[in-house]
């Protein structure tokens, strides 16, 4: 009953929060300016702001011509005086977390979180759910509880005391109070600092809900991962599903241990379910566990739809919902639709600008308002913040798709920077994974993962193409797979074409041992990204990436051109 009133009070909150910003979607150039005015009148007395003399600003234009663009590396040493407790240097209000991003592309940033920013970033939150819902009502779906297997621990404190971590266990810890009702492990199960004893535990108290309705995470990847941990230790979760026990081995910290079996009983009924589903199929997977699965919330666009391609194997036909396409920084489009990539402009989160492609060259660029889009261009995207961040460039690149009213769709394509170049041809992540997708459907095959780096010792270099197949899979005719990458390639990225027909060298294959890009995933968290934010690349101009890893099978352009 408690569950039955608390997610009807979600569904209408997150309802009001979803017609709000349709309502605004009609109003896209009213709803910034006030932001923006909102936002320059909090901040003309931080130092920045008076450095900038927003004091001064009264016009967009105003704006635009006073206060440059800038990425990171301008704001690092503000944010450095911040974690050690200045007050009034890029925010008004007192900083209660510091984001830390996932340094996927480099070192860790630090984004000061304050009260307001959660405020103007929980509209986007609220209003995404809100759309979820909807789009779960249409296809005759419930809301409900959902599994989650993220890492809540803080990574620690600052000189000044201030608690850091991922962005998602910020705002984890901000709601603790809600994680037993709205997901189906308890708060205590996501502290837990091993990788693989936090999955084994969310697992089990997910398993223990047969009317579990969802599944929420960062990235597909990380979906993948957890089905792999439901594969691996099935037998061991129905045995203490049924005995109420948790698994002595587990790696856990003995308060957190006391704290979950408080929590835990023996479930014997669903015990005997599984067991029975496990022994006629040989195996455990969401769909099997949960037939009445209702959606699954994760990133979309982007890397994410190489491993979405792989969803069906485990959760059938369940939708995917994008959720929002945010980052430390900043929340930047609310996705309207179950199954689509594309997200309206978060109008209420941030007040954005877009570069257009002619102008990444210039130092101070030229930008476009939301209204001023083309559909089918390619923009970096700039935001101002709650943050803190004045015009910043995250070095995101965006594709607008459509409109929605007059707030663009837009879907996030690839990181400004992320290319792979042997002369001048600039091939992105989204050409790649856009090959790979062809390549999977032509050949019959399903990847584990892929990444292409270039050879050594040679200029122009060769595209090394880098693949693990996935279990059960084998590729009969690599050499006619070689080729059909350069085709596909050709064809998405014409530069490609035109410097391979004159000058690069054949690219070469190589399939790598089974597990590869499992050491790989184990390598990056070794070196200090967050489990939960992983993402591995599918393009790098790094040449030693994979030297380290075995090739069962290496192939080289017929005839040896």
């Amino acid at each position: 009953m408690a569950d039955s009133l608390t997610f009807s009070l979600i569904a209408a909150y997150t309802t009001y929060a979803k017609h709000r910003l349709i309502r605004k979607t009609h109003q896209v150039g009213a709803t910034q300016k006030a932001f923006l005015d909102r936002y320059l009148a909090a901040h003309q007395s931080t130092e920045l702001g008076q450095k900038f003399g927003l004091g001064q600003i009264e016009t967009i234009a105003q704006f635009r011509e006073q206060v440059p663009i800038y990425n990171y590396s301008f704001y690092e040493p503000y944010a450095d005086r911040i974690a050690q407790g200045e007050q009034n240097v890029l925010n008004p209000d007192p900083v209660k977390y510091i984001n830390l991003t996932s340094g996927s592309t480099g070192n860790k940033k630090r984004v000061p979180v304050t009260a307001r920013y959660q405020k103007f970033l929980r509209r986007a939150d609220l209003a995404s759910i809100g759309f979820m819902i909807a789009g779960l009502a249409k296809r005759g779906r419930p809301f409900g509880k959902a599994l989650l297997t993220n890492n809540a621990q803080l990574q620690g404190l600052t000189s000044a005391g201030i608690p850091y971590g991922p962005v998602t266990a910020g705002s984890i810890r901000e709601g603790k109070h809600l994680v037993d009702q709205l997901f189906s492990q308890p708060f205590t199960a996501l502290e837990i600092a091993d990788i693989d004893s936090r999955h084994y535990v969310c697992l089990l108290f997910g398993l223990a809900n047969p009317q579990l309705r969802g599944w929420v995470a960062n990235f597909p990847m990380l979906i993948l991962r957890t089905c792999a941990y439901l594969e691996q230790y099935a037998e061991a979760l129905i045995e203490d599903l049924r005995t109420g026990a948790i698994a002595p081995w587990l790696n856990l910290d003995p308060q957190i241990r006391q704290e979950l079996a408080k929590r835990w009983r023996p479930h014997p009924q669903r015990a005997d379910q599984l067991a029975a589903i496990y022994r006629a199929n040989g195996r455990l997977t969401p769909q099997l566990a949960w037939p009445d699965l209702s959606y699954i919330t994760t990133a979309r666009g982007g890397t994410s739809d190489f491993y979405l391609r792989r969803f069906p194997d485990y959760f059938g036909d369940t939708p995917v919902f994008g959720g929002i396409y945010g980052t430390a920084e900043a929340s930047f489009a609310v996705c309207p639709d179950l199954d689509s990539d594309a997200g309206i402009l978060a109008i209420e989160s941030g007040f954005f600008e877009f570069m257009p492609p002619d102008q990444w060259g210039q130092e101070q660029p030229q930008t476009r308002l939301p209204h001023e889009l083309t559909v089918g261009e390619r923009y970096r995207v700039l935001v101002t913040s709650y943050s803190g961040l004045y015009r910043y460039d995250i070095g995101d690149v965006v594709e607008v798709v459509g409109y929605y009213n007059e707030a663009p769709l837009m879907v996030f394509r690839h990181r400004y920077g992320g290319l792979l170049s042997s002369t001048t041809e600039k091939t992105t992540e989204f050409h790649t994974i856009q090959v790979m997708e062809k390549l999977q459907g032509e050949f019959g095959i399903k990847l584990d993962d892929f990444c292409i780096t270039l050879s050594d010792g040679e200029f122009p270099a060769r595209y090394v193409v880098n693949i693990e197949l996935a279990p059960g899979h084998d590729l009969s005719d690599p050499q006619a797979f070689l080729q059909r990458f350069e085709y596909w390639l050709t064809e998405v990225n014409q530069p490609y074409g035109t410097v391979r027909s004159s000058q690069v060298p054949p690219p070469c294959l190589r399939v790598l041992g089974p597990g590869s890009f499992v050491q790989v995933r184990q390598r990056q968290i070794q070196r200090g990204m967050f489990d939960s934010q992983l993402k591995i690349p599918h393009i790098t101009e790094d040449r030693e990436f994979l030297t380290e890893f075995p090739v069962v099978l290496a192939v080289d352009w017929p005839g040896g051109e």
